[in-house]
């Protein structure tokens, strides 16, 4: 019986997809094989050595410590692409929202027209003028990162009647052959920041991208441009681009990430972090989080982690074989040391797959015939071996 752990509320309809005869699912679980999560603060905690995984029922994996956890062997799993199209519709509202003061003028309506009885309408058509904005048809929107949302939020755009141009210095092939045939590509950020009416960000937080936006950048931008961040909020310097709209050369900023320094402002449009709050992105984060998992427990196979390579296999377990998932250091002669030592214990190898990604390295062993104790502990016993997991036919 595997045991799961949840440290938040998880989707039903993706819990479902756990075999009610071979795992239990609970919030207070002892000795977790693995743990799923959403937006619990996992930096602090302390977890079991029997925890082999961890999948995040989303994209951002900021509340979990990658780094450290990969050290110890422990999977952390996400789920790209699964909110993708909740987040494209927050996006598109947010183009709305920042060129149509829709907000602003729904307030006024409800504080200032509030008693005014039969003078109601003849008020509204002398006050409108105060909520005048552009449209985005033929308006440029910048695309930064064409990941799953990025290049859904370029389609989605184009089909507005917007012309958009994109950036993305790591486009995927699958990516660019999404993208709508009219979506232009730039080489350089500066393709986007000197053409875009509207800027939308859709990359990682990481050292290379926190405070991209910024003074300097801002600064080569079109004036009375409207930004949108729905990514991370550290991917914005809220100082610099305060600046920018006191000055008039941001028009607006719309964000998912609520800040002391960005409420109460009439040209920010401050949102809860609401880009993945559908039931329908819940739905589908938790069901690939669960698939993700549960390939990873029964089989080994590793897809969509973000501190492990990606390492699958196309072959099933032999029968009456063992599959050996080994988690070890990217170092030379790991693979010779593993086939030398399965090899005097007299078991056949029926197939290898190793792949590394940094510092960190995990293969897939197929075995004819069970792998005793006395193998797997001089497997372990390897230097620059993490861990060794058998999985038995």
């Amino acid at each position: 019986m595997y045991k799961i752990q949840t440290l938040n509320k998880i989707s039903a309809i993706g819990l479902d997809n756990f075999p009610r005869d071979s795992y239990e699912v609970a919030s207070e679980i002892n000795n977790a094989d693995a743990i799923l999560v959403r937006s619990a603060d996992m930096h602090e905690m302390t977890l079991p050595e029997t925890v082999k995984a961890v999948a995040r029922a989303g994209a951002g994996t900021n509340n979990i410590p990658c780094a450290e956890l990969a050290q110890k062997g422990v999977v952390v799993f996400n789920t790209p692409g699964a909110n993708a199209n909740a987040v494209k519709e927050l996006v598109i509202l947010g183009l709305l929202l920042s060129s149509r003061p829709a907000v602003a003028a729904n307030k006024w309506v409800n504080t200032e027209l509030a008693g005014k009885g039969d003078e109601i309408a003849a008020l509204a058509e002398k006050g409108k003028s105060k909520f005048v904005g552009p449209e985005l048809k033929g308006k440029t929107l910048g695309v930064i990162g064409l990941g799953a949302i990025g290049a859904m939020v370029a389609n989605t755009a184009i089909a507005l009647g917007m012309n958009v141009v994109g950036y993305d210095p790591f486009l995927s092939v699958k990516a660019a052959l999404s993208l709508d045939h009219n979506v232009k590509v730039s080489e350089t950020l500066e393709g986007i920041y000197t053409k875009a009416d509207y800027i939308t960000v859709h990359v990682p937080q990481t050292d290379e991208t926190k405070g991209m936006i910024n003074a300097n950048t801002i600064k080569i931008m079109k004036d009375g441009v409207r930004i949108i961040n729905l990514a991370r909020g550290g991917l914005v310097n809220n100082a610099d681009i305060l600046a920018a709209l006191e000055s008039g050369k941001v028009a607006a900023h719309v964000t998912d990430f609520a800040d002391e320094a960005l409420l109460n402002n009439d040209k920010v449009i401050c949102l809860p972090h609401l880009g993945a709050s559908t039931p329908e992105a819940e739905d589908n984060c938790a069901v690939m989080a669960v698939k993700e998992l549960r390939d990873f427990i029964e089989t080994g196979v590793i897809v969509n982690s973000v501190n492990f390579p990606r390492v699958t296999v196309d072959s099933a377990i032999p029968a009456n074989g063992t599959r050996l998932c080994i988690a070890h250091k990217n170092v030379p002669g790991m693979i010779a040391k593993f086939t030398t030592i399965l090899g005097d214990a007299k078991l056949n190898i029926a197939g290898v797959v190793d792949q590394s990604r940094g510092d960190i390295a995990y293969a897939l062993i197929d075995v004819d015939g069970k792998v005793e104790d006395a193998a797997l502990n001089a497997l372990s016993g390897c230097d620059a071996v993490i861990n060794v997991r058998p999985i038995f036919a």
